[in-house]
């Protein structure tokens, strides 16, 4: 039996417009609550929310890479969520991607969830960084390499695509570890586009049209490095990754989670083994989403992107709320 066959009964059509409404209600809880400097109102409204539209899912749900590992928080690791009633799904997600952004009303704030079968992602230990390299799809496998410098990537994938290094453009975290890297990307010749916040959009954004992004660099979050590799497969694009071993703590949680070599790289299909289904709603507006707008009279805006790797499908989904029938009804 191929392994399309095997996944498309649990990951069917319904379950794929189940999965959008989940991220939609994280979105607009968190919308509500958008600059207003409260990070941590922002995050518990998107969790909670989130939390309850999934246990609205007829699914047996197992939260694989969640917000966190302490059990009474929303949506941990090793959660069950669902009806109780359905397929086995594994899930990963980020109810609140980029909680800082949003307090501040800044840029690219997503609601994320990715869903496959049983056994299928890779389980990674909470707060651990990974190396990451990414882009998007009609490239020749193999073109990127960690092992590789990022002027011997961005050569290759210039070569690739039959441009030049200076038509490359390059999404990077801002953040102070990655001077050195954003300074030998701009000799290199590449553009540079950072971003404040937001590991899955960042790069996300190499696979989807009308970004201008052509890879991304860095590192950032073990388990957004999964839920990005969950987009990405929709998409087509590659994406190599590894863990960033900071201190013993880094390595005995990695042993917890069965990972004996923390210095093994993993493609897409290593930290994504089935058929998935992705959706994310824009919280603020960035470049792979715009963000959800509230409205007067109790009515809200979302916009929403929704992908199954099985069928490739892209779908950008512009819904308007009834607020006052409450999020569930969404």
């Amino acid at each position: 039996m191929s392994v399309h066959t095997q996944f498309t009964p649990a990951l069917d059509r319904n379950l794929a417009l189940e999965v959008v409404r989940v991220t939609e209600a994280s979105a607009l809880a968190a919308a509500r609550r958008t600059g207003r400097g409260d990070e941590k109102a922002a995050d518990e409204a998107a969790c909670g929310a989130m939390r309850r539209a999934l246990n609205g899912v007829s699914m047996t749900g197992v939260i694989v890479n969640g917000e966190g590992e302490d059990e009474t928080q929303p949506l941990h690791t090793g959660e069950r969520v669902g009806t109780g009633k359905g397929p086995n799904i594994d899930i990963v997600l980020t109810a609140l991607e980029g909680r800082s952004i949003c307090a501040r009303g800044a840029s690219n704030a997503l609601s994320v969830v990715a869903m496959t079968e049983e056994g299928s992602f890779l389980k990674v230990p909470q707060h651990t960084y990974m190396e990451k390299l990414a882009v998007g799809p009609g490239l020749p496998p193999g073109v990127i390499n960690l092992d590789s410098t990022p002027e011997e990537n961005l050569a290759r994938i210039a070569a690739a695509r039959h441009v030049q290094i200076a038509d490359l453009t390059v999404s990077i975290l801002d953040r102070p570890r990655h001077v050195d890297l954003i300074d030998r990307v701009l000799v290199a010749g590449a553009r540079v586009m950072l971003f404040d916040d937001g590991d899955v959009s960042g790069a996300l954004a190499t696979g989807l049209p009308d970004t201008g992004i052509d890879i991304y660099m860095g590192s950032g979050g073990a388990a957004q490095g999964v839920l990005a590799a969950a987009g990405l497969k929709c998409l087509g694009g590659q994406m190599q990754c590894r863990l960033l071993m900071r201190s013993e703590e880094d390595h005995a949680q990695a042993r917890r989670v069965g990972i004996t070599d923390s210095r093994r790289k993993w493609d897409i299909d290593d930290m994504v083994k089935g058929e998935v289904m992705f959706a994310a709603t824009g919280i603020t507006d960035g470049h792979v989403l715009k963000g959800a707008r509230l409205l007067p009279v109790n009515r809200a805006i979302s916009h929403s992107l929704v992908m199954r790797s099985l069928s490739g499908t892209i779908r950008y989904l512009t819904v308007q709320h009834d607020l006052s029938r409450g999020l569930l009804a969404l």
